[in-house]
């Protein structure tokens, strides 16, 4: 993913299921329905926790990961 196309706008929607061994899409987005940590591994292959990511807002997160493991955050959905 280009850093144009990282924010640009959002094209594909998906609700995520928070998995330590599921590889995603590079997203360029994730909104979080509930409030709560998320644990993700960022593009450059960095794990990550982002503790307290408020609820109703698009977090402009370029992930491949979204941890089972560290996120108690839910209703997560992907942005591409």
């Amino acid at each position: 993913m280009t850093s144009d196309q990282a924010i640009a706008p959002a094209g594909k929607a998906a609700a995520v299921t928070p998995s330590d061994a599921t590889v995603l899409e590079p997203t360029r987005g994730l909104y979080c329905g509930v409030s709560g940590d998320v644990k993700v591994t960022m593009l450059d292959g960095t794990a990550v926790t982002f503790v307290g990511l408020a609820a109703g807002v698009v977090h402009p997160l370029v992930v491949t990961m979204v941890w089972s493991t560290g996120t108690d955050a839910t209703s997560i959905v992907a942005l591409r």
